[in-house]
């Protein structure tokens, strides 16, 4: 059983990058999509730098639900894979780990689309 301090840390961690995701919209001429890759590129960085463990000891699925928990996924599968593989490793490592995030991804999208018939923007 979690306490209420691992609810508040997993909140707060979450709620603070999605704060920084909404300054950047709104401050600076970078687009959602070019934000999108700044988050997946830090979890990326912080992960090859043994910083976000400790994030994710810390937060919880605060840091590993966020798009920067996506980009410590890819490079944490990466090292595993050329730990095990060799240079093939930096080719599948990180397909290999993000696969049943980005399937799961898929399918509930797929599911939502024949449940709630979207319509495109007029």
């Amino acid at each position: 059983m979690s306490s209420p301090a691992t609810y508040v840390a997993a909140f707060l961690c979450g709620g603070v990058l999605c704060m920084i995701g909404q300054i950047l919209i709104d401050r600076t001429k970078l687009t959602p999509a070019r934000i999108l890759i700044v988050y997946v590129l830090a979890g990326l960085v912080l992960g090859a730098t043994g910083l976000y463990p400790h994030l994710i000891q810390w937060c919880g699925a605060g840091a590993t639900v966020p798009l920067t928990g996506f980009g410590y996924n890819l490079a944490s599968g990466v090292s595993k894979a050329v730990a095990d593989h060799g240079f093939l490793g930096v080719l599948t490592g990180g397909v290999t780990a993000a696969a049943g995030g980005i399937t799961a991804a898929i399918f509930f999208g797929y599911l939502v689309s024949l449940l709630f018939h979207p319509k495109p923007k007029q």
